[in-house]
């Protein structure tokens, strides 16, 4: 361990959606991230395709042991950061591979997978995504229902960043263990299907679980093309509405993913697949525009504690957000 690893904070990255590449784990490294929730899977998969992208993402780590090593316990991020490479947290944004039956998820548990959401923005077996207005959104299901208890069970972190309103509210209702909105901002700053309303960020603090402000855009500010203060504007709400114990950092940096500004602007672009989500943005929301100023790689997330500590934060309370709060809940959910 070199002198610099022992007094560099741990961090971890509440959502991370990048390439599993050296160049992006280098700039990882750089931005002084230890562990990140990785989007392992992608949203649309099923069973098949699943297994051959968590297969893909595994080997890619497995490739780079200079850069990084999955981790499936708090002991293993912190020796993951002790030894200077990203602990790759395996995750995904929705369930479509366990809808058959929700048994599949000790599999994908035994083959590492530690984070999951119930859906992504659609509906699904388990419930309504985010793209449902609130009048859409019927909630949780009864599959749902067996969904959150098989995940308590196996002790996979429940993440209910992309659920509709109701389907959030039903899954915090129904909870026995801390769930989490892994990468989410305030509604009351910015009025995204995807952002929570004061009700959910009290909501999931109850459970002990924390919502991890997010640098996305899209859900940052909608007028002009927001800052890092923008975003700082919406740790400030989540702080003040949740408590410091129960707010964290997520980046959602699409970085070094291959996509084209075609691809780009078919998916994510203002007339893309989520218009209640994209479509509502000014004329600022472009390819070249479609980040937060000031974080447009990771690299540059120390730019988040500065800011903080601009605002007069203590110390202490922006190592709670940098992952003093993520290590309490997984620790308090996962198992080995």
């Amino acid at each position: 361990m070199s002198a610099e690893t022992k007094t560099r904070p741990i961090v971890i990255d509440g959502l991370n959606c990048a390439g599993v590449t050296p160049g992006q784990l280098k700039r990882t490294l750089e931005g002084g991230i230890s562990a990140m929730n990785l989007t392992a899977i992608r949203p649309g998969a099923h069973l098949h395709d699943a297994l051959l992208q968590l297969e893909e993402a595994r080997r890619a780590i497995e490739g780079m042991p200079e850069l990084a090593t999955v981790v499936t316990t708090v002991d293993q991020i912190v020796a993951a950061h002790d030894k200077g490479v990203v602990g790759v947290i395996l995750g995904a944004q929705n369930t479509l591979m366990a809808e058959p039956d929700v048994k599949l998820l000790a599999s994908f548990h035994a083959l590492g997978m530690r984070i999951i959401q119930p859906t992504y923005n659609e509906r699904n077996a388990f419930g309504y995504g985010a793209s449902f207005t609130d009048m859409g959104d019927r909630g949780i299901t009864e599959a749902g229902r067996m969904w959150l208890e098989a995940m308590e069970e196996f002790g996979i972190l429940v993440d209910l960043s992309h659920c509709g309103h109701r389907t959030s509210l039903d899954y915090l209702a129904a909870a026995k263990r801390p769930l989490v909105f892994s990468h989410a901002n305030a509604y009351a700053v910015c009025p995204s299907p995807r952002n929570k309303t004061d009700e959910m960020i009290r909501g999931v603090a109850e459970t002990g679980g924390l919502i991890g402000a997010v640098t996305w855009a899209p859900v940052v500010r909608w007028d002009q093309r927001p800052t890092l203060d923008d975003y700082l504007d919406h740790l400030d709400h989540l702080v003040k509405v949740g408590g410091i114990e129960h707010v964290a950092f997520a980046s959602d940096l699409p970085e070094d993913i291959g996509q084209t500004k075609d691809a780009w602007q078919k998916m994510w672009g203002p007339n893309g697949l989520y218009p209640n989500v994209t479509g509502v943005l000014g004329d600022w929301y472009t390819y070249e525009d479609r980040s937060t100023q000031g974080m447009e790689t990771i690299s540059t997330t120390p730019l988040v504690w500065d800011k903080m500590r601009a605002r007069g934060y203590h110390e202490s309370d922006i190592e709670k957000v940098m992952s003093g709060n993520w290590l309490r809940v997984l620790g308090d959910v996962w198992k080995n």
